[in-house]
């Protein structure tokens, strides 16, 4: 059987702060937006957050400052966000255009709503080469990130893989954003049970940015698989410590199902290279000192010329894996890296590798991120 792990950066719809054509400019973005619907949670607005609120609506270009007034931004395209509000009041605009809109809800009983990242389609070439690359790569067991809903991924299936898979799975997670994680299986991998690790908390916060969904997959041959599909904490603002404990948490779910004589993949976005071919990420160290083995560490995997997953592919650029319990080591058979739909943020067709030849620039590429790819042997 083949395994195998794709960040495919959203199917159809990616919020416009994500383009990865200008990181500098969707990392304030998306920094004002967080913060944004956290201070909103609070029971009283007190002076210095409404100001605080009208300042990231600016920055999120909600709000539009003319001649030093601060006005609402009446576009129905939004460059980067929508202030969606569905009951009460949250602020007011004067009639006199001389005078600065106001934020008059005082606390979160006065109203409902929420910021909400502007989308934008992606390339629809792009879209077609990450269908292309999937078909590709021909995984039994696909474990899919940045999926931005489950309707997109049946959507993906039906009409640009000729229904290729029949089991078809999403659960939403923490990010409001469209960046869950998705698995498809094909007729025979059947999926027996799904528990989702959502609301585990470290402390009041949860854990997994996105969620570690356990899938339990049967086998044609009837072996049981635990797969655990994770897209750990960004390295927008560093995120380490987050990383590390998302880590622990994977680890200690993995140790409980190896005990109990289970075996265990862990694929995904784990958003952490490694320092050097034979060290391990700093803050993913959990994950390679236990029960589990890398896909990189097993005799017979290809990476190419190139070490890393993402982007120019350097060895600190390694952020996707497939991890699998010792309980697999003698199933493995090979597998590789899947390159042909990357084209990262360069200007010139990478040279490293081979890309489809109908791929004319980044924007068409299927994602910044390579397909990671694992054959077993489980007859």
């Amino acid at each position: 059987m083949r395994v195998a792990s794709f960040n495919v950066e959203n199917l159809f719809a990616r919020p416009k702060a994500f383009d990865t054509s200008d990181r500098s400019a969707g990392a304030p973005i998306l920094a004002a937006y967080s913060e944004f619907n956290e201070l909103i949670a609070a029971e009283e607005y007190r002076d210095d957050t409404r100001r605080r609120l009208r300042e990231l609506l600016v920055t999120l270009e909600v709000y539009t400052v003319r001649d030093g007034v601060v006005r609402r931004n009446h576009t129905r395209d939004p460059r980067w966000a929508w202030l969606r509000k569905n009951r009460g009041t949250f602020d007011r605009e004067p009639q006199d255009p001389a005078k600065d809109v106001e934020i008059i809800a005082t606390g979160r009983a006065d109203w409902i709503g929420w910021v909400e990242l502007a989308k934008e389609p992606v390339d629809e070439i792009g879209t077609r080469t990450t269908a292309r690359v999937i078909t590709d790569i021909d995984a039994d067991v696909l474990a899919l990130i940045e999926v931005e809903d489950r309707p997109s991924l049946v959507r993906l299936n039906k009409e640009l893989l000729g229904g290729r898979y029949e089991h078809v799975m999403l659960v939403d997670g923490n990010d409001d954003r469209g960046i869950d994680v998705g698995i498809m299986t094909k007729a025979g991998y059947d999926i027996r049970s799904i528990r989702s690790n959502v609301d585990v908390k470290d402390g009041d916060v949860p854990v997994f940015s996105r969620d570690c969904p356990q899938y339990e997959v049967r086998t044609p041959s009837g072996k049981v698989l635990h797969v655990l599909v994770n897209h750990f904490k960004s390295q927008s603002g560093g995120g380490g410590a987050k990383r590390r404990r998302q880590a622990k948490e994977v680890r200690r779910i993995a140790d409980e199902l190896v005990a109990a004589r289970k075996n265990v993949i862990v694929l995904g976005d784990l958003n952490e290279g490694q320092p050097s071919l034979t060290t391990p990420p700093a803050n993913l160290k959990e994950l390679f000192d236990g029960p589990l083995l890398s896909c990189y560490d097993l005799d017979g995997f290809d990476t190419g010329k190139r070490p890393g997953t993402f982007d120019s592919c350097g060895i600190r650029n390694r952020l996707d894996y497939v991890l699998v319990s010792k309980s697999l080591r003698r199933r493995f058979r090979s597998g590789h890296l899947f390159r042909h739909g990357l084209w990262g943020t360069r200007t010139t067709r990478p040279t490293d590798w081979y890309t489809y030849p109908e791929m004319r620039n980044h924007n068409q590429q299927a994602s910044d991120h390579a397909a990671v790819v694992v054959d077993l042997n489980l007859d």
